[in-house]
């Protein structure tokens, strides 16, 4: 064969044909889904989290909780709870270890689909979404505004096409919705209407959680079918740091417990303002907290589905402001992760809190080595993970598109390895050193191309003068277009519309019917 053929003839079709091969071959299924298991990565030692739990008990032995309402105060005592010489609620080693052993160490968090069902607890990890930003970043005029209702809605029917977001807790605050009742039903509508994912919200206070309950047995079928199949959980911070009780948040937490509503209790304390700035010393108090946390529901209802949300959060000490990105907020979480999933308990953390105000380099490295450190840990619920920016205090509609990406990636870490005969291929490598002396094309390689590689439809891997042929399009252009996309062809129709006008004739819902339609 000529050097004229080689290039010409066979050869090139072969590789042609084994191109073809590799281009045809795809995924057939995902190759890094939700759920996978973390807890690889231990941030503290054994004695560390001896120590630490030592002081989160003493905390609660003798300094104990302050601001304890008085319903919950004598029921407590009943309990073998404890009044110090300083009036304060104190739990004695014993009654917090009886308490742990009896809560519920796993539960499925329901979707009103039921293949949006997932168990949380363990070390398995799923990224969802939390926080409530009072801006959104305007996705046509890339300036921040204030959020609105619409945008709710808006975020929710966009992560309901987002594979990485597991859960949708309210991301923004619709501050166009003035009065507290109406903020609560008009949240809770959003998230009925956009997805069928599982999802969470706040009740502002306690009076909101019957009429909101009762919506939901309006959407789902009927009394008590909510309680069969809670889809929703309940955002709440009973404990305000340091060491005392919020009465408001006691009063949601009894009133969510009454309805069968799953709490996330959450105690988000700030380093060297709330909490001490030391790590460890954080650690013991948050820890102590969320242990109160957990006494409150228990001694209400033993058992009872709670995430154990124990957030540490860090400020700039030379600024005092918020500081959601960092090194020191990553490994707080992922400590606060493995001391969770130490004691059993369904665990809940917050990361990808970025401080950026854009989508660029600083929110990628900030949200992606937090999200892969508290996947690494084990967290079971990881919030604040998509979407947000500007150290919680904006939302964005490309960063949900962009995290939702990067999540991929922190999923395939998570996966790992997985080393039997097929994987270690022997047979294959015999195959290509004794035949064509490559791997390109055959079927062992096209089988780990479908099962084991994710190829991001973001990220660019052209090389340059492709890349710029084609437009020099960046990320954030591209995930911005896929966003607009979305939001400008998927409307769901999850309630049906007599439900709807129910609804409708019930409470003052203010999200015009018509931006719930495609026009």
């Amino acid at each position: 064969m000529t050097s004229e053929e080689t290039r010409q003839g066979r050869r090139p079709n072969a590789r042609a044909a084994r191109l073809q091969a590799r281009l045809a071959a795809a995924p057939e299924v995902n190759p890094c889904p939700p759920g996978q298991l973390g807890g690889s990565y231990r941030p503290l030692s054994e004695a560390q989290l001896q120590a630490i739990y030592g002081t989160a008990l003493r905390l609660l032995a003798e300094l104990g909780m302050g601001e304890v309402p008085a319903a919950f105060q004598q029921l407590a005592l009943a309990r073998g709870a404890e009044l110090n010489q300083h009036g304060r609620l104190t739990y004695p080693r014993a009654l917090v270890e009886d308490v742990i052993a009896k809560a519920a160490k796993s539960f499925v968090f329901h979707g009103r689909d039921p293949r949006h069902d997932f168990e949380i607890g363990g070390e398995r990890v799923h990224f969802g979404t939390g926080g409530a930003a009072v801006q959104t970043l305007d996705i046509d005029t890339g300036r921040y505004r204030s959020s609105t209702l619409v945008d709710l809605y808006d975020f929710t029917r966009l992560i309901d096409t987002l594979p990485n977001v597991s859960w949708f807790t309210r991301c923004c605050v619709a501050t166009d919705v003035e009065d507290v009742f109406d903020l609560d039903v008009n949240t809770a509508f959003a998230l009925l209407a956009g997805t069928t994912k599982p999802v969470g919200t706040s009740f502002t206070v306690a009076a909101s959680v019957d009429p909101i309950v009762d919506m939901f047995e309006l959407a789902i079928g009927g009394p008590d079918r909510f309680r069969e199949r809670p889809f929703c959980k309940a955002h709440i911070s009973p404990v305000i740091s340091p060491m005392r009780y919020g009465e408001d948040a006691v009063e949601v937490t009894m009133a969510c417990i009454r309805r069968g509503v799953p709490i996330n209790a959450i105690i988000a304390a700030q380093s060297g303002a709330t909490a001490p700035a030391t790590l460890a010393g954080f650690l013991a108090q948050s820890l102590a907290e969320t242990l109160a946390a957990l006494l409150l529901v228990n001694l209400i209802e033993p058992g009872y589905p709670m995430i154990f949300s124990n957030w540490p959060l860090v400020i700039d000490l030379r600024t005092g402001s918020f500081a959601g990105g960092g090194g020191e907020i990553s490994v707080m979480n992922a400590a606060a992760a493995q001391l969770s999933n130490w004691l059993g308990l369904p665990s809940g953390v917050a990361s990808s809190m970025t401080d950026a105000k854009a989508v660029d380099a600083q929110m990628g490295a900030e949200k992606a080595f937090s999200a892969l450190a508290a996947g690494l840990a084990g967290a079971n619920m990881v919030y604040e993970s998509s979407g947000m920016m500007a150290s919680l205090l904006g939302a964005s509609f490309e960063a949900f598109v962009a995290d939702d990406e990067m999540l991929s990636h922190v999923y395939r870490i998570l996966r790992g390895v997985e080393v039997n005969e097929e994987t270690l291929g022997f047979d294959a490598i015999c195959t290509a050193v004794m035949g064509e002396g490559h791997f390109l094309g055959g079927a062992h390689t096209l089988a780990a191309m479908q099962r084991d590689y994710y190829y991001p439809p973001l990220a660019d891997r052209d090389e340059p003068r492709t890349w710029m042929n084609k437009g020099s399009t960046d990320l954030a252009m591209k995930a911005k277009q896929r966003a607009r996309s979305i939001l400008a062809s998927h409307f769901p129709e999850y309630l049906p519309p007599d439900i709807e006008r129910i609804i409708r004739r019930q409470h003052r819902i203010l999200l015009p019917p018509e931006r719930m339609r495609q026009s």
